[in-house]
C-alpha cells in the first residue's frame, strides 16, 4: 500500500473517531433536584423567645440571607475576651477539626482523579527479552531456536466522553467536596460550641465558688458569735454543734467544687489542642452576660447549617451515581495509538526499518452481562433514595434543635423570675432570724435552717443562669452559629 493511502485511511479513521465523539451532547441520567421539604412559616416557641424574630441583632450578630455567606466569630455576642483567645486556639489546634480538613483535602484530590479522565493516557516502556523455544514443538518455525527481542515504544490511548460517564464521576466527586467542606463547617461549629459550654461552666463554677468563700466567711463569724454566747451562758453546747457543722459543709461544698472546675479545665485543653498539665485558667467570678440570640426565618436554617448543607450536597453526588450507572449501558468509545521500535538485534534497535505504529478507533458496549448493569443503577438509585430521606430528617432534626433550645430559653426565662423572688425571700429570712437570735428571740436552729434554705435557693439560680447560657449556646448552634454576608 502506498504512503498515500495509508495516511488517506489514517485520515478516515480519526474523522469517524470525531464524529462518534459528537455524540457527546447526549447526556444519560436523571437532572438533580434537591429533594422537597416543607418549611414552616415561622418558629413555634420564637414568639415565646428572649427576642422577636424581627427583633434588632445584639452586636456581632447578623441575621442570614439569601445570598452568599460565611461564617462569623458567634462567640463574640458574650463579650469576653478570654473564651475569644480561647476560641481562637480551638480553630487552630483542634485535632478533630484538622481530620476534618484532611479529608476535605482527600475529597478534592478524588476531584482531580475524577477529572483526570478527561485527557489522554500515555505509557512509555523499553524491553530486552531472550527467549529459547523448545525443539519438541511441532509446527513451530522457532522451534530449538534462541531468539532476541529489543523493544521500546509509546503507546497513548483516549476515550471521549460520548455518554457522559466521566461528567458524572466528577459532578459526584465535586458534590462530595462541598459535603465535606460542609462537614468540616459543622465540625468547627460543635468544637467552638462545646469549648463555649464549658467555658460557661467554668465561669458558673467560679461564680458559685465565690458565693461559698462569702458564705464560708459567714458562718465564720457566725459561729464565732455563738461561741460567744455560749461562753457566756446563753447559747446551748448544741447550737455551738450546729455552728460548726454548717460551717464544715459549706467548706465542704467549696472544696467539691474544686473537681468539676478541673474537669472543665481539661476539657477545654484537649479542645484546643495542648495537654491538661500546660493549661490553666485564673478564676473569674463575675457573670457572663446573657446574651439574646435572635433566631430569624426557619428558611433561612437551610442557608445556615452546615450539616444540611452536607446532607444535600451528598444527595446531589448521589444523583450524579445514578447518572453514571445510567451511562454504562451505553457503549465506549477508545482512541489509541502505539509505535516504537523493536528489532532481535540491539545494533539495529533504534535505526527507521525497526520502526512500529498502530492506530485506531474501538467502539466497546457490553452485550450481556447477567444484569449486573441494571442491578447497579437499582443500588445507586436506592442510595439516592437513602441520601434524599438523610437530608429531610437532618432538616426535621434541625427545626427540633432550635424549636427545644426556643423553648427552654423562655422557660428558663420566666423561671429566672421566679427563682430570683424565691432568692430574695429566703435571703430575707435568714437575715431575720439571724436578728432574733442576737435578740434572744430564737434557737440557732431557726437561723441554720433559713440559711441553709437561702444558699439552696442562691446556688439553684447559679444553676438556672448555666443551664440559660447553655440553652443560648445550643441555639447558635443549632442556627448555624452567626452568618455575615461576605
Amino acid at each position: 500500500m502506498s504512503a498515500y493511502k495509508r495516511f488517506a485511511k489514517l485520515e478516515y479513521i480519526f474523522v469517524a473517531g470525531l464524529s462518534l465523539a459528537s455524540l457527546a451532547g447526549c447526556t444519560p441520567g436523571p437532572a438533580y433536584v434537591r429533594p422537597s421539604v416543607d418549611v414552616p412559616t415561622r418558629y413555634k416557641e420564637a414568639g415565646h423567645a428572649q427576642q422577636p424574630a424581627t427583633a434588632k441583632p445584639p452586636q456581632g450578630w447578623l441575621q442570614a440571607q439569601p445570598s452568599d455567606v460565611d461564617h462569623g466569630e458567634w462567640w463574640g455576642v458574650f463579650n469576653d475576651p478570654i473564651l475569644d483567645g480561647l476560641e481562637a486556639k480551638v480553630t487552630v489546634g483542634n485535632q478533630t477539626i484538622k481530620k476534618s480538613l484532611a479529608d476535605l483535602q482527600q475529597a478534592k484530590a478524588m476531584v482531580g482523579v475524577a477529572r483526570s479522565s478527561y485527557m489522554p493516557f500515555v505509557t512509555a516502556g523499553a524491553s530486552a527479552n531472550i527467549d529459547h523455544t523448545s525443539k519438541d514443538v511441532i509446527g513451530r518455525s522457532l522451534a530449538g531456536r534462541t531468539v532476541q527481542d529489543y523493544s521500546m515504544g509509546v503507546t497513548a490511548s483516549w476515550e471521549p466522553d460520548l455518554f457522559d460517564r466521566i461528567g458524572h464521576e466528577v459532578d459526584a466527586a465535586k458534590a462530595r467536596e462541598q459535603a465535606s467542606e460542609a462537614d468540616l463547617a459543622s465540625v468547627s461549629l460543635s468544637m467552638h460550641a462545646e469549648l463555649a459550654l464549658d467555658y460557661v461552666d467554668l465561669r458558673q463554677l467560679d461564680v458559685e465558688a465565690a458565693l461559698l468563700s462569702q458564705l464560708v466567711d459567714a458562718y465564720t463569724q457566725a459561729k464565732a458569735l455563738v461561741q460567744t454566747q455560749f461562753d457566756g451562758g446563753i447559747a446551748s453546747e448544741s447550737e455551738l454543734e450546729q455552728a460548726e457543722t454548717q460551717l464544715e459543709v459549706a467548706k465542704a461544698q467549696l472544696i467539691d467544687l474544686g473537681e468539676a472546675r478541673a474537669l472543665r479545665e481539661h476539657a477545654i485543653a484537649v479542645l484546643i489542642g495542648i495537654p491538661p498539665a500546660s493549661f490553666s485558667v485564673s478564676p473569674v467570678d463575675q457573670p457572663l452576660p446573657l446574651p439574646a440570640i435572635p433566631p430569624g426565618l426557619p428558611s433561612t436554617l437551610l442557608e445556615r447549617r452546615p450539616d444540611i448543607a452536607a446532607a444535600e450536597r451528598r444527595v446531589a453526588a448521589a444523583n450524579a451515581d445514578v447518572g453514571e450507572a445510567t451511562s454504562a449501558f451505553f457503549p465506549d468509545l477508545v482512541l489509541s495509538a502505539s509505535g516504537g521500535f523493536e528489532s532481535s538485534k540491539f545494533a539495529q534497535w533504534a535505526t527507521l526499518p525497526s520502526r512500529f505504529w498502530a492506530i485506531g478507533p474501538a467502539l466497546v458496549g457490553t452485550l450481556f452481562d447477567g444484569g449486573q448493569r441494571r442491578e447497579e443503577l437499582s443500588v445507586a438509585k436506592a442510595r439516592q433514595d437513602a441520601a434524599a430521606a438523610d437530608y429531610r430528617q437532618t432538616v426535621l432534626s434541625a427545626f427540633q434543635e432550635v424549636e427545644d433550645n426556643l423553648a427552654s430559653l423562655h422557660v428558663l426565662a420566666d423561671e429566672s423570675i421566679a427563682q430570683q423572688r424565691a432568692v430574695d425571700a429566703s435571703s430575707k429570712a435568714a437575715q431575720l432570724a439571724m436578728t432574733r437570735y442576737q435578740d434572744g428571740a430564737t434557737d440557732y436552729l431557726e437561723v441554720v435552717s433559713t440559711q441553709s434554705v437561702n444558699l439552696a435557693q442562691t446556688r439553684a439560680e447559679i444553676e438556672l443562669s448555666r443551664r440559660r447560657f447553655a440553652a443560648d449556646i445550643q441555639l447558635i448552634k443549632a442556627l448555624g452559629g452567626t452568618w455575615a454576608a461576605r
